[in-house]
């Protein structure tokens, strides 16, 4: 049992006695003979892709001819961590069915089929070969995943960014397992209120952030993963594009579709990768065999994530919103991934895809409604004119009975029903029943305020303690529902 990014299992044998045209066509022969898909092949050696099945996920078989020797290598080609033996099963097959296949075919089969080849291997200019990690120019040890290579090089920034940014939010004290939604926002999380109240940065900043370290390991296998297959394909200038525009766009799908939702993770971006591999899977940039097995383990990969964020706790308008950005950018490079001499048309595919994304991103921010921001608003106006209404406590009560009965009535009355005003309008937009609730107690605090300024009212006017006992059963009342309100 293999574990790892890309687990794979590697054997040699020699075969003494057989030529090297020998060895490979029956190597050939092997591979039909397995019901194994051919995909790229050369006079030296050939890929063969294994059927996607309960037993096989399309494991990708390398297959090397040297003097008297062949060298197999079983690899996994989609989002696995262990490969439950199915690699080494892969070669232990290979070579069980090669010995039986030695020797059956005629010098004179073997030496046309070799001829053949030359013409047969022939591939279009254009045709990528399928992506593994040696393409993508990494080194055998662990920390290689890490370092910044040469067709490797955007993939590990991200990754270290986004570790480093964990890190020190722990270290700042954030809780390691599950930091709460107040440190999540302060570090920059998507929040509607906060995003559309003009910090429009945490599209982007949120796509940096996550939600406790499982979040963070998950997110940074499946980037590591994409990164590999796909960075090498695009280029760097492509790669770090369609990540940062997937985020934005997931981001503000998330904007979109949750009014209450703090919401932090790569994921946004990692589904739009994912989806910019979808798109390259569904053209001919990609060998036929190689493109085959791989989108059945592309897709069942999106799928299962997809129906897994339907349970609570998982953003999935912003794996969506990712998921598409990333399929209409990988369509959008592929003229330019076509012709990837023609510096032009590259840079042209990716400024008018960048204008398309950014200005979608623009038209949903500015169309989302943000009424619980605008009743936050509507909450600190109301604070603002009770602290005026307030102000006939602060009054000098040996002050002359006019600019009394004038500071209860323009100023203390007249502000109370000025904040009653205010709630009626914030009790008109969208929110959740608890504000609707808290609402109406706050239109009561007000009412039951006028009612006891009122009587204040008239006993200065008439200058009697009259009304003392209706005045402090008043207060009693506002006593009562300032305490139901701060428990709230």
């Amino acid at each position: 049992m293999a574990f790892g990014v890309s687990p794979r299992n590697i054997q040699e044998q020699i075969f003494d006695g057989l030529t090297y045209e020998e060895l490979l066509i029956t190597a050939f022969e092997t591979a039909n003979k397995l019901n194994w898909k051919i995909g790229f092949t050369s006079q030296r050696a050939f890929i063969a892709y294994s059927k996607f099945s309960m037993s096989s996920w399309g494991e990708a078989i390398h297959v090397n001819v040297e003097h008297q020797k062949l060298i197999v290598k079983s690899e996994c080609t989609g989002n696995q961590i262990i490969d439950w033996g199915k690699n080494k099963q892969n070669v232990d097959a290979f070579f069980n069915a090669f010995k039986e296949t030695m020797g059956k075919l005629s010098p004179d089969d073997i030496a046309h089929r070799y001829q053949q080849l030359g013409t047969d291997v022939t591939a279009p200019s254009h045709l990528i070969k399928a992506p593994s990690k040696k393409l993508a120019g990494l080194g055998g040890h662990f920390f290689s995943f890490f370092i910044p290579a040469k067709t490797y090089f955007i993939t590990p920034i991200i990754i270290n960014l986004n570790i480093l940014v964990f890190v020190v939010m722990i270290l700042s004290g954030v809780d390691v397992m599950l930091p709460d939604t107040e440190s999540l926002i302060v570090w920059g999380a998507n929040f509607r209120p906060a995003t559309l109240g003009g910090e429009w940065w945490r599209l982007l900043s949120s796509c940096f952030l996550h939600i406790g370290v499982i979040h963070l390991l998950m997110n940074v296998y499946a980037l590591m993963y994409i990164g590999m297959q796909l960075e090498p394909m695009l280029g760097k200038r492509r790669f770090l594009l369609a990540y940062l525009l997937s985020g934005v766009a997931g981001s503000v799908n998330s904007l979109y579709w949750h009014e209450l939702t703090v919401s932090a993770g790569a994921s946004g971006a990692i589904f739009g990768m994912y989806g910019v591999f979808l798109a390259m899977l569904t053209t001919n940039l990609i060998e036929r065999a190689a493109r085959q097995t791989m989108l059945t383990s592309i897709a069942i990969f999106v799928g299962y994530n997809l129906l897994n964020g339907v349970r609570g706790g998982i953003d999935n308008a912003a794996h969506i919103g990712g998921l598409i950005a990333g399929l209409v950018i990988g369509y959008s490079f592929y003229p330019s991934l076509l012709k990837p001499n023609e510096e032009k048309l590259r840079y042209l595919t990716m400024t008018m895809v960048s204008l398309a994304v950014l200005t979608y991103a623009f038209v949903i921010y500015q169309r989302t409604p943000n009424d619980i921001g605008t009743y936050e608003q509507k909450m600190n106006e109301f604070v603002t004119i009770e602290s005026l209404a307030l102000g006939f406590y602060n009054k000098d009560l040996s002050a002359p009975k006019e600019e009394l009965l004038k500071e209860i009535k323009d100023h203390g009355i007249h502000y109370w029903k000025e904040g009653m005003r205010i709630i009626a309008e914030a009790d008109k937009l969208s929110l959740p029943e608890v504000l609707h609730a808290k609402n109406k107690k706050l239109i009561k605090y007000c009412d039951l305020r006028i009612k006891c300024y009122q009587l204040i009212y008239k006993a200065v006017a008439e200058n009697t303690e009259n009304y003392k006992i209706e005045i402090e059963n008043y207060d009693k009342q506002i006593e009562d529902i300032v305490k139901e309100l701060s428990i709230q």
